[in-house]
């Protein structure tokens, strides 16, 4: 059975309306030092009731002198209402796999908070392995409950089908906000069994459908039903600045030239965009350029995903969220159901599974920190030791991918920080996993290349004029100083840009006098 009607109760299973309580009762069921499986990604899907009491709850506890702390399991960034509400009532022990909330960022850099930065594609597997120990509550958010006892998912799908396996008890958030067009969207793969018996996924192309649009939870682990009607979080999204239009032109001339090259078709391989502006600006661009018949095979849908569907350049997107400014999810919403057969939301166990990323071809084009001259990049941590957000699906892609291509500005912070440096101070894609750097300034091709001719690409292809020379000197200094000549460093200097910078605010040397 179906619901069509907006106005409609979302419980239609006569066995759970007894379940239904408040967002207080709900959070009164967790207890301090539980292991919380919340739904979520990159801002959409994440339950937005619960989380508020449960601070509510934390606060008090701390006010009374008791100590209350959960850990936090997501599938990537949630909103205010979970991170930022449970980071400021100091509630959180461990959170892992990702996050982007300020709060929640200020207090894992101050060591009031223990965060574990793990690729997207290897979370589910870790709890369901039992690596990361037992998961006791899963709140999830759901767009509705059918009659059959079916759940239909919300606009995320992130981790939550290992949520609702692996914990003792489950929450469900009833979101009527939810549009129910999205009733059809999802496909959840049931058929990954642990080693030795797990058997290929039979996924060959982007928009295949291999599961249910359904999930399938045992009506007696569920511990309480809320009924919320609350809006996603979404960030207004910037214009490309001429940064970005830079960045995106190389990329799109350097794809051309591939396909002129006969090493992909004429409709490229499936694509997949980190989030951000620049990655943004690449799908724009697109949809200017000369490809047709496009496919993604992502983690988000963005603003410039959904505009690629409606000018027929993409037909088929897969995905396990949407990522969407606030116009374009109004819009969006008003007309889910002709999105319905082109968008693929899954697990992110399959979105961002290596074996299919592999296998399809996937061109991962994800955003960086810094990138050094050899081609190691730094996508998390801003100084070597200030996690920024986390290394999410990137590593997943990039080294599983057809092409892997990393972008940035070269440089920041109104040119006192370049993000081309002798040595990246955090590494989370070693050079062997990086093809191609771009900056607004050159594309830098490193496939096939040792690393002193990758070196004196990276220069001369993507540093900004004002580091050039500096790249350039250190270089040449390191050839004839070098312990050894392979992969030329002066270990004394290799870091000093960052300590210049952590010193007088500049990476330029001039600053320091």
């Amino acid at each position: 059975m179906s619901i069509s009607s907006p106005t409609t109760t979302r419980v239609l299973n006569p066995q759970l309306e007894n379940k239904i309580m408040s967002a207080t009762e709900a959070a009164a069921l967790i207890r301090s030092g539980d292991q919380i499986g919340m739904s979520g990604f990159t801002g959409s899907g994440y339950p937005k009731t619960v989380p508020i009491e449960l601070a509510h709850r934390i606060a008090d506890a701390h006010f009374h002198g008791q100590k209350f702390q959960v850990s936090v399991f997501t599938g990537a960034s949630t909103g205010p209402e979970l991170d930022g509400a449970l980071a400021m009532a100091g509630g959180i022990h461990l959170r892992l796999p990702y996050q982007s909330d300020p709060e929640t960022r200020k207090r894992i850099n101050a060591g009031e908070m223990d965060y574990m930065d793990i690729h997207l594609s290897h979370v589910a597997q870790f709890v369901e392995y039992g690596f990361l120990g037992k998961m006791d509550v899963a709140l999830i958010e759901v767009t509705a409950i059918l009659e059959d006892g079916r759940v239909v998912p919300s606009s995320s799908i992130g981790n939550n089908k290992t949520w609702i396996d692996c914990a003792e008890r489950i929450i469900l958030e009833v979101n009527s906000w939810q549009p129910m067009a999205l009733e059809g969207m999802h496909d959840i793969y049931y058929g990954l069994e642990p080693p030795p018996n797990r058997r290929p996924i039979p996924l060959v192309r982007p928009g295949d459908r291999i599961g249910t649009p359904y999930f399938k939870i045992p009506t007696e682990k569920i511990a309480g039903i809320v009924l919320t009607n609350s809006p996603d979080r979404n960030s207004p999204f910037k214009a490309p600045d001429e940064a970005s239009k830079r960045i995106a032109g190389h990329i799109l001339e350097f794809l051309s030239w591939e396909v002129k090259k006969g090493r992909m078709p004429k409709n490229l391989l499936p694509l997949q965009s980190g989030v951000g502006n620049i990655a943004n600006a690449v799908l724009f661009g697109l949809e200017e350029g000369p490809f047709e018949g496009l496919t993604s095979y992502t983690e988000v849908i963005q603003d410039g995903m959904i505009r690629l569907l409606k000018s027929g350049k993409v037909t088929s997107a897969s995905a396990t969220a949407f990522s969407l400014s606030p116009a374009m999810l109004d819009e969006v919403n008003a007309d889910m159901a002709s999105y319905r057969e082109r968008i693929v939301l899954r697990p992110q166990e399959i979105s961002n599974n290596p074996g299919i990323i592999r296998r399809l071809g996937v061109i991962a084009m994800n955003g960086m920190i810094e990138a050094d001259i050899y081609g190691n990049v730094n996508s998390t941590h801003v100084m070597g030791s200030r996690i920024q957000n986390g290394i999410g699906g990137s590593g997943d892609f990039a080294r599983n991918g057809y092409l892997s291509i990393f972008m940035a500005p070269s440089s920041a912070k109104k040119g006192t920080i370049s993000t081309i440096v002798p040595m990246v101070s955090h590494v989370d894609h070693t050079e062997h996993d990086v093809q191609v750097l771009v900056t607004e300034n050159g594309l830098a091709d490193l496939r096939g290349l040792s690393p002193k001719e990758r070196a004196k690409l990276v220069i001369e292809k993507c540093a900004s004029a004002e580091y050039k020379p500096l790249l350039q000197d250190y270089l040449s200094r390191s050839e004839q100083l070098s312990y050894g000549k392979h992969t030329p460093h002066l270990l004394t200097e290799s870091l000093s840009w960052h300590s210049r910078y952590l010193r007088s605010g500049n990476m330029l040397p001039r600053e320091e006098n």
